[in-house]
């Protein structure tokens, strides 16, 4: 057990100061409007982490790789961070959490059609909550972006990332078998308590926005 812990940390360190390098180094802005929109291919492997270690590597890596871009290449400080660990959670974690009970082709590609829409979702609500706050911007300014620079943004990042995490999870599973820093998929026990808490996990990105947008709308908060 204390081995299979190991291999695990391992591969999460590994995973992750792959995707700290690709944050680094891949960072592209194709939405001239909103300079601030980067994209960079984090995310496809905390998605591809959460296929091999499952939902709470999806968390861990998001927190890691966040705090590495906080400090290293991002102006925006603790809401960028903060942003940034929504948006890689948002995407990753619905797609781990379903293929974490459907070890197939069909599972896959269905939990990163949900997660690729849920992302979506959420990150137009929290766009509409935050982005005036830390970009300076009129809430009433930030209305039309929402269907013209976010939801495109989302939608083609996420797409991408959808895609490429299918392309490659099969060549990087195999490699981490043939190390031995993984077991075989059929071989993997699913733990009941790691998928639980990952729904948890799930639910509260979704209702957490929902119920925030609620109190902004009614002038509570902000």
């Amino acid at each position: 057990m204390q081995m299979k812990s190991t291999k695990q940390l391992t591969t999460l360190a590994m995973l992750s100061a792959i995707a700290c390098v690709l944050m680094l180094v891949v960072r592209i802005n194709f939405m001239p409007a909103a300079p601030f929109l980067i994209y960079d291919p984090k995310d496809i492997i905390i998605a591809l982490g959460g296929f091999i270690l499952g939902p709470i590597a999806v968390v861990a890596m998001s927190f890691i790789v966040s705090f590495v871009e906080m400090i290293t290449v991002s102006a925006d400080g603790w809401v960028g961070f903060a942003m940034n660990v929504l948006s890689s959670c948002s995407f990753a974690l619905p797609a781990a959490i379903i293929y974490r009970q459907m070890r197939t082709l069909k599972g896959a590609v269905l939990g990163l059609i949900i997660g690729w829409l849920f992302v979506t979702g959420v990150m137009i609500m929290w766009n509409y909550i935050i982005t005036p706050i830390y970009r300076g911007f009129p809430r009433a300014a930030i209305v039309p972006m929402l269907s013209t620079i976010f939801l495109p943004f989302n939608l083609i990042k996420y797409g991408l990332g959808s895609a490429t995490t299918m392309l490659l999870y099969k060549p990087l599973s195999h490699a981490l078998q043939k190390a031995k820093l993984i077991e075989k998929p059929d071989s993997q026990v699913v733990k009941k308590g790691s998928f639980v808490t990952g729904i948890i996990l799930a639910v509260c990105l979704a209702v957490v926005p929902v119920l925030v947008l609620i109190f902004v709308l009614h002038g509570v908060i902000f």
